[in-house]
């Protein structure tokens, strides 16, 4: 491959593949104790926690897309469980050596969604009550998400990300690999605290699945016979299987029905399949400063989204064969262009109407979970991304 599907090496694999192993060791049911959240609640963080869930009145430039303000008050439900979890994630820094707190807790202190810590909270709200588990649930999600995050910043080359700049941007690739690795070796740490090993053994497995997922993405980079079937199992594995060990786990701790176990697990990855389709759509139709990140990134990196896609699969065998030539070695002009013709050609489109396919899939899966506010709350939050999908969606 030419141009910028050459710089692409086996360092890009490296980065990932060793946190892989690490999960695969934690999936091995673990017994031991070594859980120290409770202990890190410190009233001094109290003004940041409230300033995390405090609902934003959108001003008519960010109406509809400011997806953050949006997801907030669709979680006003679960607030006070949201302070406690964001409290404890803040605390999470100051386990590590002084040396090394600072980094870690500017990556964690990034004021993000925490949905899927918020997802945690909501499943078990929906099948009994929140429980202190549930919160370092929560913790642990996040964390693991955190991990993600950084390495997928050095992958892509990313400067700024919730209007911030990158821990690569800051301190480069090799402290911010590290940075990464600490969060989810602390993450898998902090997983074998819980009662039962099912639930470490569950955690280190969608870890392992979220790293199995960046590494195929990795290699599948600037491969034009990426078929849709793949870009799907992609994605489940890199997104969809934390949202859905998220919502399983939230249940299992409240020993609830193994029917709504899985159907909450389904509701989790159908639901982060979707959320992750919504992402890759706004990297291309998106706006930089509403999104907080660097977008753009997925082409100039090689990475076939959904809408890139469709757009293969519609355009004829020369136009094709131009299309397969920007991606492999284009100018970032020639980049942006693509990009305005998947816009223009209703590939973008196809590729909203199949998110929004994935939503509603999501929201059968509910049917099963007791009534109670916090399915209500569930149901909201596929409200909010289906029209978060509808804004892109003629």
């Amino acid at each position: 491959m030419a141009g910028r599907a050459s710089s692409l090496g086996e360092a890009s694999l490296r980065i990932i593949i060793g946190i892989s192993l690490k999960a695969a060791l934690f999936s091995q049911p673990l017994t031991h104790s070594c859980w120290p959240l409770t202990s890190y609640y410190n009233r001094h963080y109290g003004a940041l926690v409230k300033s995390f869930t405090k609902l934003e009145t959108p001003t008519p430039a960010t109406a509809g897309v400011d997806k953050t303000a949006a997801l907030k008050q669709t979680f006003e439900l679960i607030n006070s469980q949201l302070y406690a979890v964001e409290e404890r994630i803040r605390a999470q820094a100051r386990v590590f050596d002084p040396a090394v707190e600072g980094y870690v807790a500017y990556a964690i202190e990034s004021n993000g969604k925490r949905l899927r810590p918020a997802l945690a909270l909501l499943a078990g709200g929906a099948t009994g009550a929140i429980g202190t588990e549930h919160l370092d649930l929560a913790v642990v999600v996040e964390l693991i998400h955190a991990a993600t995050l950084v390495h997928d910043d050095i992958l892509d080359g990313a400067d700024t990300r919730r209007g911030q700049p990158t821990a690569n941007a800051k301190w480069g690739n090799a402290l911010s690999v590290l940075l990464g690795d600490c969060l989810f070796a602390h993450a898998l740490k902090l997983a074998s605290g819980f009662r039962s090993p099912e639930m470490s053994r569950r955690i280190a497995e969608a870890a392992s699945e979220v790293c199995s997922g960046e590494i195929i993405q990795t290699q599948r980079r600037f491969d034009l016979k990426l078929s849709v079937p793949d870009y799907y199992r992609i994605i489940e594995m890199k997104t969809g299987a934390l949202f859905a060990v998220a919502t399983e786990l939230g249940a299992f701790l409240n020993e609830a029905a193994p029917a709504v176990i899985s159907a909450l697990r389904t509701f989790g990855m159908r639901l982060g399949t979707a959320y992750q389709i919504y992402d890759d759509v706004l990297d291309l139709a998106g706006d930089e400063t509403k999104a907080g990140k660097t977008l753009g990134t997925d082409l100039r990196k090689g990475k076939l989204t959904l809408p890139v896609l469709y757009l293969l699969q519609n355009s004829e065998p020369a136009e094709r064969d131009s299309i397969c030539n920007v991606i492999l070695s284009g100018t970032d002009e020639e980049v942006a262009a693509l990009a305005r013709r998947a816009i223009q050609t209703g590939a973008l489109k196809s590729a909203v109407a199949t998110g929004r396919r994935m939503v509603h899939e999501a929201q059968t899966q509910l049917k099963i979970v007791p009534a109670g506010r916090h399915r209500d709350a569930l149901t909201g939050l596929v409200n909010t991304l289906d029209a978060m999908f509808g804004q892109y969606a003629s």
